[in-house]
């Protein structure tokens, strides 16, 4: 089992940057395959990126603004995020599982992640 912590919620400008943290427990962090969600108020939630196991060679993005990164010796997973528009505003969530996926389709289901954080709020102002 791990334990997700996201970090590096914040309000910003619109046009701005920020960089979202999420640290996992466990020793065998590099075997999860880790993706990140959002949820704005009212609505679904719903993807934002994800990365395969091991050292990543597979990412997908719902935006080209975002990309994701993962530090196995750190046991972390990174969202950089640029170019936020109010419509980013919502709480984003850290997400892994052991399942074996390798498709988009696959890494952008929700029900496919087993194990899931505290979420971080992130608020874009125009």
């Amino acid at each position: 089992q791990v334990q997700l912590v996201e970090s590096g919620g914040g309000s910003v400008q619109a046009g701005g940057s920020l960089r979202l943290s999420c640290a996992a427990s466990g020793r065998t962090f590099s075997r999860y395959v880790m993706g990140w969600f959002r949820q704005a108020p009212g609505k679904e939630r719903e993807f934002v990126a994800a990365i395969s196991t091991w050292t990543g060679g597979s990412t997908f993005y719902r935006d080209s603004r975002f990309s994701i990164s993962r530090d196995n010796a750190k046991n972390t997973v990174n969202l950089q995020m640029n170019s936020l528009k109010p419509e980013d505003t919502a709480v984003y969530y850290c997400a892994a599982t052991l399942r074996f996926l390798t498709t988009a389709h696959a890494m952008g289901g929700e029900g496919e992640y087993d194990y899931w954080g505290q979420g971080t709020q992130v608020t874009v102002s125009s």
